[in-house]
């Protein structure tokens, strides 16, 4: 917690102990008989005001000092009882010492008003023990929620801490992963078009200018990614024989700053190309990227589907792995992934969907 949230933290904490406690002292005030005059309201509050200051005084002390010394101090939880026992005797005489000295000072002017038989001593005095009783707990419980609120600040930070950790080690694993199969992509076009890996190694080159600029921030402009994206796409046609249909519906303007987390769908397409294409060199491939009205990215890939055999080592699937754990950090509850085969298993179809991606 930061020194301004704590300030702020603060300040609502004493709001909120004046509000409290100005309900306990004036209320009281509105509730005597409607007969009765405000004199003798005044006169009953100010003689009662002993025991209302006395559990303030209570209140205090174990909010300020004897439960965070004693009672979150297993070992103390005796002496915590014994001097609440000692101190709630200090102010129950200090209460009945004041309602003394009130009815010194302020007799009661009133002989007309009907005074009905006082309640036993006894029974008074148990009425103040209990509420002085619940008055320690209810001490206990403010110092309890705000111990539980604190915790959860911690955790919660903790957690926020842990999270752009793992983001930042997710992003710098990216970047040797999607290089590394740019560059077996380029040295497989070398051995039957050289022409073609020189254009290769341009379209690479923006690639990595966009690797190296833009991966780094949490967040870019979206139509940088597309950019990025179709630039990819690019790159691979390369390879690629006329026998592979190639679909690219990028559909985002040129001025499109959403913000989205970069290279965030750019392994659902190394994927479709992966497994898109057969051993005799046909298939199709489908992109799909556009956004709605309510700035909802929807990027959809479809692919003719052809399993990786069980002989083929390339590829640790790291890439999807990635992207799921990237979406789970930066788009919590915020996101849908829906993939799977079709149901005769000649298509794939992987769909993300971010919600509201302009309030990232």
């Amino acid at each position: 917690m930061n020194e301004t949230d704590f300030k702020i933290m603060k300040r609502r904490d004493l709001l909120i102990h004046l509000l409290c406690w100005g309900i306990v002292l004036f209320v009281p005030l509105v509730f005597y008989r409607p007969t009765e005059t405000w004199s003798i309201r005044m006169l009953h509050w100010t003689r009662s005001l002993g025991g209302t200051l006395s559990y303030m005084i209570i209140f205090y002390l174990n909010y300020g000092r004897l439960i965070p010394k004693y009672y979150f101090n297993h070992k103390s939880k005796t002496n915590f009882v014994l001097l609440n026992v000692t101190f709630i005797t200090i102010a129950l005489a200090l209460a009945y010492g004041w309602w003394n000295v009130a009815n010194t000072m302020f007799p009661d002017d009133f002989p007309h008003r009907r005074h009905g038989p006082h309640p036993p001593l006894v029974g008074i005095l148990f009425q103040a023990v209990v509420i002085h009783v619940l008055v320690v707990g209810l001490s206990l419980a403010v110092r309890m929620a705000q111990l539980w609120q604190h915790s959860e600040q911690a955790r919660k930070e903790a957690e926020q801490a842990r999270s752009e950790a793992e983001l930042s080690n997710l992003r710098n694993q990216l970047n040797p992963h999607f290089l590394l199969n740019t560059l077996n992509n380029i040295y497989a076009l070398i051995a039957f078009a050289p022409e073609k890996a020189q254009g290769a190694v341009e379209e690479l080159s923006k690639l990595l200018r966009h690797l190296l600029y833009e991966n780094q921030q949490n967040f870019v402009p979206l139509y940088k990614e597309a950019a990025f994206m179709n630039n990819y796409i690019e790159l691979m046609k390369i390879r690629v024989t006329q026998n592979v249909i190639i679909e690219n519906n990028i559909t985002i303007a040129d001025d499109d700053a959403t913000p989205i987390a970069p290279l965030i769908f750019i392994s659902l397409i190394e994927n479709a190309f992966k497994h898109g294409i057969s051993p005799s060199g046909t298939g199709f491939i489908k992109v799909n990227v556009n956004k709605t009205e309510n700035d909802t990215i929807v990027c959809q890939i479809s692919n003719s589907n052809y399993p990786k055999r069980a002989n083929d080592k390339s590829g640790s699937g790291i890439g999807l792995q990635q992207v799921q754990k990237r979406l789970d950090l930066i788009y919590p509850n915020r996101y849908t992934w829906e993939k799977g085969a079709s149901s005769d298993g000649a298509e794939y179809v992987s769909t993300i969907t971010i919600f509201n991606s302009s309030n990232s």
